[in-house]
């Protein structure tokens, strides 16, 4: 009777009734969280995800359009089949059909996507014929894959020089003279101060975690942001798709100013760390 009683405790402790879990997501049963779904290979995709192996009836798919803007680089489109979008619950189990997106230029990560839209800025991609590619991921950052092979998007893509016509090279004329010095009452170069913000975003990284907890800041599009970072090591941090980057001093608050003037999703995360900041969802 003893034994059957510690057998039953330790049971208590150690299931569904025990201690609760971040990667059990709230309306989902056990067998979905356990993470389960299709089959683990030993292989790996190019960027050393392991991919997550599924039948190809009902599978994911993906594929990838885009087009100039008229302002500044292009408008990226992901039209998906049998997946959703589920950025509340990245970092957690692989549930059927659910993720997130990697888009890669010729084979290099450039963000991740957590909808079907992306502004990809002419700044990040040099002059000649690029390939652009879209790879669907579960949650657990497992590569969805059918037949061995991950499932993926590509469009081919060619950038002008900047200055030629469809460049995007706004406000770059050609020098004609050299220009006269500043004026003392020409504005300051530094970044306008939190005064001047619409919102303000505290962050603290500290021991390789975020605080608070990496969240959604929702924003109305030409809304001004300001972020407010301060880590306990060296780092940088840049906000995809608007192309911003912040050198972040070890120990000393730094802060990132930024008009919104895009909408979709836009994260927020450190270069050396690679730790998500913050989402910026601009409406």
């Amino acid at each position: 009777m003893i034994a059957l009683a510690l057998l039953l405790t330790g049971g208590a402790a150690t299931g569904c009734g025990g201690r609760a879990t971040t990667h059990h997501k709230p309306g989902t049963s056990h067998e979905q969280a356990s993470g389960s779904v299709g089959t683990l290979l030993a292989t790996a995709d190019a960027a050393g995800h392991k991919l997550r192996e599924v039948p190809a009836e009902g599978a994911p798919e993906v594929r990838l359009a885009l087009r100039p803007d008229s302002e500044d680089g292009w408008n990226l489109q992901l039209s998906v089949k049998n997946f959703r979008f589920t950025p509340d619950s990245t970092g957690g189990a692989a549930l059927p059909g659910a993720g997130h997106a990697h888009l890669e230029l010729d084979g290099r990560k450039i963000a991740r996507l957590y909808g079907p839209w992306f502004h990809l800025p002419a700044t990040q991609v040099p002059e000649g014929a690029h390939t652009l590619t879209v790879r669907l991921y579960a949650d657990d950052h497992t590569a969805w894959a059918v037949s061995g092979k991950p499932v993926e998007g590509a469009a081919q893509l060619t950038a002008p020089a900047p200055g030629t016509p469809g460049g995007h090279s706004h406000g770059e004329a050609p020098s004609q003279s050299p220009q006269p010095p500043q004026s003392p009452q020409s504005p300051p170069s530094p970044a306008p101060g939190q005064g001047q913000a619409d919102r303000t975003v505290t962050i603290t990284v500290r021991d390789g975690k975020v605080s608070p907890a990496p969240a959604r800041t929702e924003l109305r599009r030409g809304e001004r942001v300001a972020l407010r970072v301060t880590s306990d090591r060296a780092d940088t941090l840049h906000v995809h798709g608007y192309d911003k980057e912040l050198a972040l001093p070890a120990g000393q608050e730094a802060t990132l100013i930024l008009t919104t003037d895009r909408t979709g999703l836009f994260e927020v995360e450190t270069h050396g760390s690679s730790l998500v900041l913050t989402q910026l969802l601009v409406r």
